[in-house]
């Protein structure tokens, strides 16, 4: 890693929280990408303390001591996680053709950074891939002997993608509506629960009930048929897990602080383009959709106090 210099553009994503913002843009700050492009949401009219924990989140930017050229797109108004998002990404790729992606509480590892770069380089051209992904939920088990893997599903903890693969989201699923009553999703996850909860998540995302930019976002890579790529260990950890999280609350989620594990190089490429369906079974179960009895179990745990 030590002859590695980064050259892919990274687009940082704030909003009010100056203590993770500060850890993230460390890691920034040691990969030192050429170009940094900076999302921030504006504070919310019923939360007067919004107004000077924005403020110190940006001004941590002000920390740039590296050769670096810093885009900033400010907004003086709340717009919510879904439209400022999405619009934050669209001036991003009206910028730049490809970019790493952090949220502010994302922690990446430093190989997190080469990772991304070597693949967004290897697939620019390959409209089967639609993102590169730093985390890894597999808790342990390797699924190949390869450094990464494809999926049908994508994550935003920590991801890189292209342009030309951004294009193609539709924050408002306009796709949905033609794809909602035909077999498009059992045919996809081959699970009529995974179907079911899957219908519910995007109807709900449909009719604008979450508050979600990832959801249009996946479904757009579903109906492209497109993969997202996961690395065989995890590269980037959620530090924001707590009360003043906007989604992620429970501070003793099981996917709250996971460890950070270095990919090794030179990546080991896997000679073939297919979806993992072992591992994402197992994320189809264990992240999103879990049996009845981890269902229990979870919910058993998340009541319990130490």
């Amino acid at each position: 890693m030590a002859d590695f210099q980064l050259t892919t553009p990274v687009a940082f994503l704030i909003f009010n929280r100056p203590d993770t913002t500060a850890r993230v843009f460390e890691a920034i700050r040691q990969a030192k990408p050429p170009k940094l492009l900076v999302v921030a949401d504006g504070p919310r009219a019923d939360r007067p303390d919004d107004v000077e924990k924005c403020k110190a989140a940006r001004a941590i930017i002000d920390g740039v001591d590296w050769d670096c050229e810093v885009l900033t797109n400010y907004s003086d108004v709340n717009l919510g996680c879904k439209n400022r998002v999405s619009g934050g990404l669209d001036w991003v790729f009206n910028t730049v053709e490809e970019a790493i992606i952090l949220e502010d509480d994302c922690l990446p590892h430093p190989t997190f950074f080469r990772f991304c770069e070597e693949l967004l380089q290897r697939y620019q051209g390959d409209t089967r891939i639609m993102s590169i992904c730093g985390v890894n939920f597999q808790f342990g088990r390797k699924t190949s002997k390869y450094s990464y893997y494809y999926s049908i599903y994508h994550d935003c903890w920590g991801w890189a993608t292209w342009k030309r693969a951004w294009k193609n989201c539709d924050v408002n699923m306009n796709l949905w509506e033609i794809l909602r009553d035909t077999s498009f999703l059992k045919d996809k996850l081959l699970d009529s629960g995974a179907a079911k909860y899957w219908q519910r998540i995007f109807q709900a995302a449909y009719e604008d009930k979450i508050n979600s930019w990832f959801y249009p976002w996946l479904f757009s890579c579903w109906d492209q048929s497109g993969f997202g790529i996961f690395p065989q260990e995890n590269l980037v950890s959620n530090i924001g897990f707590g009360e003043s999280s906007t989604h992620t609350k429970n501070s003793s989620d099981t996917y709250a602080n996971l460890p950070l594990v270095s990919v090794d190089f030179p990546l080991n490429h896997p000679p073939f383009i297919l979806q993992n369906k072992q591992a994402d079974k197992f994320t189809q179960n264990t992240r999103f959709y879990p049996p009845l009895i981890q269902r229990v179990i979870r919910k058993i745990k998340s009541r319990m106090i130490f």
